[in-house]
């Protein structure tokens, strides 16, 4: 069983269409993985193993006749319940929202429908994607596989902790602030934010984006050629592309790798991770890259005034629930959301104007480099049951400093495991490219990923 777990997409691609090993023997693996992880790791919303059964056979079917519907025909994938499907809820990780089904899939959900996906589960997130955790007023508290008292980050968390745990190879997260690179960092997966508008969402917002969340670059890159197709309800959807995504090839000799070490606001850096970030950056630089320290992109000033910003949008998008309802929002999120009702409009206005300074300092550095390394992450780990790397909603952002302005700047991001701290969690570091090169980031990574031979010993679930 664990060698089927260890599969790559292009593995189990081959040997379906070998008729070695079928979607539906995949899938039975995958749900014993589940069955022994899930009740200490949370992972899951609306999962369901007897729909998955049907989804495998009928993909083992169409293998058979060699005549799969897509790429991912016969992939076992999960979608953060954000994304909807049709006829599931949305409860957008809170217990305020009424449980109404989906009228239709999201772009997202009906990519992989098209391809033939095995879509198994949701996975959680906390209310209303609104933490960097996976605390939830309305799911069970998600934990990080590689030790169950400590978070698996967000808000992508579910799709973090599935990922780590080994619940097939693909999982699909959303990312406004850093919300598949945090988590992919803290979970030692590969987590890939594409240029905003790449992969179509709905509903669509200033910075959101969604990316696969896999264990290897390749898993992310097989599943982009289905994930970019776009889609007419993304107003921000970029054309169709030609590219050839398995594209891995490149020389870094003579390209010049900026080093950000220092986010410029927010939770000071831990020695663990600077150590770890910059022994990768060493690793380019021998490989012939020029490297060299840069300053930050963030100031308090625009940390600040995003924070003005997403409160006073999301008490507007709650200060018409009934008391009841409010009531039911994680007191920690209606704690910080409440104080939206204070910020006067030329205060929001101005908080927003603070994304288009962080575009423009972005754009200021990519005229002097050709990508840049980071920390994903500024910390090694945090409790489980805390809502945040500071636990204070007066705090609430001060861990996305080094991975938010790229959400504005619009540019590919990805974070990759660098290595592990001294009690064992992962470490990640983040790698950004210019804006529309997303193929650039994901040459780096697999190179990257090539020198280090990515992680090989993933969680076993606890107690065994």
């Amino acid at each position: 069983m664990t060698d089927l777990l260890d599969l790559t997409i292009r593995d189990l691609l081959a040997n379906f269409r070998a008729k070695t090993l079928s979607p539906y023997e995949y899938w039975l693996a995958v749900e014993a993985r589940i069955e022994a992880f899930e009740p200490h790791v949370a992972a899951l919303y609306a999962y369901d193993p007897e729909s998955a059964r049907a989804q495998a056979r009928a993909s083992t079917e169409r293998w058979l006749r060699d005549a799969p519907k897509g790429t991912l025909d016969g992939i076992p994938v999960t979608l953060k319940e954000l994304i909807a499907t049709k006829g599931l809820p949305v409860p957008l990780g809170t217990a305020a929202v009424e449980l109404v089904p989906a009228e239709t899939d999201a772009p997202i959900a009906a990519r992989m429908k098209e391809d033939g996906a095995v879509i198994f589960a949701k996975t959680t997130c906390p209310d209303y994607g609104m933490l960097s955790s996976g605390l939830s007023s309305f799911h069970p508290l998600s934990r990080n596989p590689w030790d169950v008292s400590q978070n698996p980050g967000g808000s992508s968390a579910g799709a973090a902790s599935a990922g780590a745990a080994g619940y097939g190879p693909l999982h699909i997260g959303t990312d406004i602030g850093g919300s598949v690179r945090l988590p992919a960092g803290w979970t030692g997966l590969f987590g890939f934010k594409p240029s905003h508008g790449r992969i179509p969402v709905d509903p669509y917002y200033v910075g959101r984006c969604a990316g696969p969340m896999t264990r290897c670059v390749d898993d992310a890159a097989v599943s982009m050629a289905t994930l970019s197709r776009p889609d007419w309800r993304d107003g921000t959807s970029l054309p169709p592309n030609d590219f050839d995504w398995m594209d891995q090839d490149i020389d870094v000799r003579g390209m010049k790798i900026g080093v950000m070490l220092d986010a410029g606001c927010g939770i000071s850096l831990e020695p663990e991770i600077r150590d770890a970030v910059l022994a990768a950056a060493k690793r380019f630089e021998d490989a012939g890259a020029i490297v060299f320290e840069v300053e930050p992109v963030m100031t308090r000033v625009m940390l600040d005034g995003l924070d003005n910003f997403w409160r006073a949008k999301f008490w507007g998008d709650i200060r018409n629930l009934s008391d009841e309802r409010r009531a039911k929002i994680l007191p920690y999120i209606y704690q910080w959301a409440e104080k939206g009702a204070d910020v006067t409009g030329v205060e929001a206005v101005q908080g927003f104007g603070q994304t288009i300074e962080m575009r423009k300092t972005c754009g200021r550095l990519f005229t002097t480099v050709d990508a840049v390394l980071t920390p994903t992450n500024p910390i090694v780990s945090y409790p489980a049951d805390w809502a945040s790397p500071t636990n204070d909603p007066e705090k609430p952002f001060e861990h996305i400093a080094f991975t938010v302005p790229w959400n504005m700047s619009e540019q590919p991001a990805a974070s990759i495991n660098c290595g592990f701290s001294k009690n064992g969690m992962p470490i990640g570091l983040q790698i950004v490219g210019p804006r529309f090169d997303d193929l650039l980031v994901l040459k780096l990574s697999k190179l990257f990923e090539t020198w280090t031979g990515g992680i090989t010993q993933w969680p076993k679930p606890p107690g065994i």
